[in-house]
């Protein structure tokens, strides 16, 4: 038989929430696979459902009501996390200092144009993968995606460049670097 609670009951609440934090924990912890994330959407989910209890209507269980809270708090909180992995790598990966970087001999003007006029969730995919070495698993762990993703965007962003630049464009590595210092990439 479910708990009958009387919306805006104070000792209602309180008894709705030693009664379903457990569970809603278990399930926010399932979601997120962090315990600590998940203490914290749960208070969170259970501050949010207090402050709307005297809106709640009984014709749903109360303990649903705050799973569905909860459960929200746990998608934006993955959410939030992944757009704050993608904005560390991103801040880490910077802009190029005023000391001459190598990277910048090998690299076209026109191909930075290109990147920086691309998503930067797929140029992010492009310098991990061509400038950094990283493999498809290492930059699936950067930005917080799947292997499959990551397939994914370095083919959108390999087309997308493809098509800003000249049609044999190519991400493959340069064997030779030109010895005249106007030229700025090596041809095959």
């Amino acid at each position: 038989m479910p708990e009958s609670y009387q919306p805006g009951s104070r000792e209602d609440f309180d008894r709705l929430y030693r009664v379903a934090y457990p569970r809603v924990y278990r399930t926010v912890a399932a979601i997120l696979a962090d315990p600590a994330a998940a203490e914290d959407c749960t208070q969170d989910a259970f501050t949010q459902a207090f402050q709307a209890w005297d809106r709640w209507r009984p014709d749903a269980p109360a303990e649903a009501w705050v799973h569905r809270i909860a459960v929200n708090r746990a998608i934006s909180h993955r959410r939030s996390a992944r757009l704050r992995g993608v904005g560390e790598v991103l801040r880490r990966l910077g802009r190029p200092g005023h000391a001459p970087d190598p990277a910048d001999a090998v690299v076209q003007p026109d191909l930075l144009k290109a990147l920086r006029a691309i998503p930067p969730r797929l140029a992010a995919a492009i310098v991990l993968r061509h400038y950094h070495g990283y493999n498809n698993r290492e930059i699936a762990a950067a930005l917080g995606v799947s292997e499959r993703t990551v397939g994914t965007r370095l083919r959108k962003a390999a087309d997308l460049l493809r098509s800003e630049l000249e049609p044999s464009f190519s991400l493959e590595v340069v064997e030779a670097f030109p010895s005249e210092s106007d030229e700025s990439f090596a041809q095959r």
